[in-house]
Formats: structure tokens, sequence, C-alpha cells
């Protein structure tokens, strides 16, 4: 039995754990990187990736988490932070304040970015956006 507080090592190779459907969004797939077991539940991190074009993109959101981070990897996306249109490119980090209104509306074919939340759990709710979202850009 493990002692409360007490989380686990962890180390994932790709070759551990492959990209699957069943995600929180299914135009995305994700790959688990093991941390929400090895924290018991208090972390998740995982790698999401595109795998259909964009359409009408997440809709008005938010996180029910304590904390959450995106580091985009490869390509970019758009998101709508509240009112504000917000390019993430490869290197950027995100840090998504708790319960912030939010919306990924445009992304590249070769979008990559490690997500992660705590806890591992969060809950998403829909949201009211307080403007118009922008048109995404066609994949060709």
């Amino acid at each position: 039995m493990t002692e409360a507080g007490v989380t686990e090592f962890s180390h994932v190779t790709p070759a551990d754990t492959d990209y699957e459907d069943g995600g929180l969004r299914g135009f995305f797939q994700y790959r688990d990187l093991g941390v929400a077991e090895a924290t018991h539940g208090k972390v998740v991190a995982h790698l999401v990736k595109a795998k259909l074009p964009p359409t009408d993109g997440t809709g008005w959101h938010k996180h029910i988490a304590d904390f959450q981070i995106v580091i985009m990897m490869k390509g970019w996306a758009k998101f709508m932070y509240e009112d504000k249109v917000t390019l993430v490119e490869v290197g950027d980090c995100v840090h998504q304040r708790p319960g912030i209104t939010h919306y990924l509306f445009d992304y590249s074919p070769d979008m990559e970015y490690l997500e992660i939340v705590s806890p591992a759990d969060f809950k998403t709710v829909e949201a009211v956006g307080p403007c118009d979202v922008p048109g995404v850009t066609p994949w060709t």
C-alpha cells in the first residue's frame, strides 16, 4: 500500500503506449504518458495530436482543474482565450488558469502538444463564449 502523497517512478517510452482514440475530442488522438498512474490521479500528462481536419473546433468550454499547461511540440493551434485569439506554435507554453473560458478552433495537420493537468480526472464543461470565433484554415 502506498502512503498518501507518495508518487511512483515512471518511465514511458514511445514503444510503451500508442496514440489512441477515445479521449476528450474525437478529432484528436491521445498518448498516455503514465503520469496519472504514477501520481495516483494527482496529475495527468498526455500527448495530443491532430487526427482529422478542424471543422467546428472544441466549442467554448472550461476545465474544472487546479492546474493546466499546454506545450506545443509540433505544428500550431489557434485558441480563443476569452476574447483574444492566441496562436500557439512549436515551443510555446500556455498556462490555462483554472476556469478560463476557451475554444481551440484551428490547427495544423501535424499539430501535437503535451498537456499536463491536475487533477488527472479533471472535468470539462461547456461555457458561453464572449465573442464569435474566426474560421479555420483548410488542410490542403
